[in-house]
């Protein structure tokens, strides 16, 4: 019986050493790369297609999860030839939608007239504290230019020079305050001021406040669009 036995354990140790090998563990360390490279070069395929759309946006992130997730991969060092430049394009791009955004624009009757409004909130974390920045065109009342509170109005007698700066470059506004009350600062020199408004990124305005401490106001004006601020024109009558 013993004998039985054995012969059987030979035979089973004979048939597993003659059966197929798993792989070794070189082939299955090829085979995870090959996984990698894989996943790696669909998103590639995306990058590329992104690029040639010229949709940095989009691009820039799907690059760097490519460089991030894959280093090691072919499809991370093309990408990485590429990723800087699509990610400051990209950057631009968001940028100037922010800043376009910033903008409010409106158009209606005001006192018998049509006007046409572009309106900027100044950069205050306390929106309570926010003072408008609005440019107007009246068919009436012409072109105008003014900041607009949300407190009492501000300081300015007769004429008032305004410290400024526009773009980090030192400039002057002139302003005087309305008749009417308003708590609101109009500029003086609209065509000069637009024109200066229509090359800058930031307008830095010295002000005084009634009831307040002097302070800086920050407009991030590089966003303005003038085709959405037309001439003021009553629309035809229907």
């Amino acid at each position: 019986m013993s004998k039985r036995i054995a012969a059987t354990a030979a035979l089973v140790l004979l048939l597993a050493a003659c059966g197929p090998k798993g792989p070794t563990p070189e082939e299955q360390a090829a085979a995870a790369r090959a996984a990698i490279e894989a996943q790696a070069n669909k998103s590639l395929e995306l990058y590329r297609t992104l690029l040639a759309e010229e949709s940095w946006e989009l691009a820039a992130p799907i690059g760097r999860e490519i460089v991030d997730k894959y280093p090691q991969t072919a499809a991370a060092r093309e990408v990485a030839k590429t990723l800087e430049d699509a990610t400051t394009r990209g950057e631009a791009i968001a940028e100037t939608r922010r800043l376009q955004q910033l903008w409010l624009y409106q158009s209606g009757e005001e006192s018998g007239g049509w006007q046409n409004v572009a309106t900027l909130h100044s950069a205050d974390r306390d929106r309570n504290a926010r003072v408008r920045l609005v440019l107007r065109k009246h068919t009436d009342w012409g072109t105008s230019v003014y900041l607009f509170g949300s407190g009492k109005g501000f300081e300015c007698r007769g004429t008032c020079k305004l410290p400024a700066k526009v773009d980090g470059e030192a400039r002057t506004f002139t302003a005087y305050l309305p008749e009417t009350g308003e708590p609101a600062m109009f500029i003086r020199g609209e065509k000069a001021f637009l024109d200066t408004l229509g090359k800058a990124r930031r307008i830095e305005i010295e002000v005084t406040e009634k009831d307040r401490k002097p302070r800086t106001l920050l407009f991030e004006v590089g966003g303005f669009d003038p085709a959405r601020w037309p001439d003021a024109k009553k629309p035809a009558s229907r």
